[in-house]
């Protein structure tokens, strides 16, 4: 009884004493420094990692803004990871907490539960090869594992898509197995005009050739002056002149759209309109009356 009221009496003391409290003002001291110091790194980084971009648009080589903003962000992200995981390290070592084991441990771990996470080194691998082959880009249009719309991050995981409606997709790397990129390359707007056969073909292509030739001047989205391919097709009641227009990235859709409304505007004012539907109807006894060979004689 005397052994544990004296073990009291110096745990009391101890409390009480300057040095547990010196001990901990420093370790306190310690953490807060830590977050400070990995907070001042991340800001610094952002600053040189943004002069860098910055220069190497000056540079010799080169880099497009769409990969320039992947990049960037990307960096930026691993930076993050990376300075917070040392901080992290830092703090556990300032609380007396032994770093080496359990990072021993966390491997040993971490490799028992790799053969159960395919899935997520699969994404992994993925999201490498997509950003550094430049499949795409934050800011490109693409259709990808059943998803359309405008890239928002791309990560190491996954993906996220912007459909043009505002749903945003979370899309795993390892899905995206094929992509179609509409930023890259210009557009190519593919119209079909109906034409009535009792209209003038030559007259009628005139008039769509005089529309479409002042197109570039009057909308930004056309890159040079339509082309007239000639008649596409025959119809029952109508036949089809295509008309094909090179756009702007991603703007191909609303190329499509402009032809239509001022050739149909255009065709409509020359009198020229768009043809209806047709249905031939024949009567059974009509044609039994044509094909009777005796009904001139019986009318005798």
């Amino acid at each position: 009884m005397v052994n544990i009221n004296n073990q009291l009496i110096k745990l009391w003391d101890y409390v009480l004493g300057p040095e547990l409290w010196l001990m901990l003002g420093k370790g306190l001291l310690r953490i807060i420094l830590i977050i400070i110091i990995a907070g001042v790194i991340i800001r610094v980084g952002e600053k040189l990692i943004g002069k860098v971009f910055k220069n190497k648009q000056h540079g010799p080589f080169r880099i497009s803004v769409r990969r320039e903003q992947t990049l960037k962000r990307l960096i930026l992200n691993m930076l993050s990871y990376i300075v917070y995981f040392t901080a992290f390290i830092m703090i556990l070592s300032t609380l007396g907490i032994e770093v080496m084991p359990l990072l021993a441990g966390a491997g040993v771990a971490g490799l028992a539960i790799g053969f159960g996470a395919q899935n997520l080194v699969r994404d992994i691998i993925s999201g490498f090869f997509i950003i550094f082959e430049d499949q795409f880009s934050v800011g490109d249009y693409v259709e990808t594992a059943g998803v359309e719309g405008e890239v928002e991050e791309i990560g190491l995981r996954t993906t996220k898509i912007q459909s043009w409606t505002g749903e945003r997709n979370v899309i795993p790397n390892g899905n995206i197995t094929q992509v179609i990129n509409y930023s890259i390359h210009n557009g190519l707007a593919v119209v079909d005009i109906n034409i009535p056969y009792e209209d003038d073909i030559v007259m009628a292509e005139r008039i769509i050739e005089d529309v479409i030739a002042k197109l570039p001047e009057e909308y930004e989205e056309f890159v040079a002056i339509p082309v007239i391919h000639g008649v596409q097709s025959l119809e029952l009641s109508h036949l089809v002149i295509r008309v094909i227009a090179e756009t702007l990235p991603v703007y191909h859709w609303a190329g499509a759209r402009i032809i239509r409304k001022e050739v149909k505007e255009r065709l409509y004012k020359e009198g020229i309109d768009i043809p209806s539907p047709r249905l031939v109807m024949y009567s059974r006894n009509q044609e039994s009356k044509k094909l009777d060979p005796d009904d001139g004689r019986k009318r005798d």
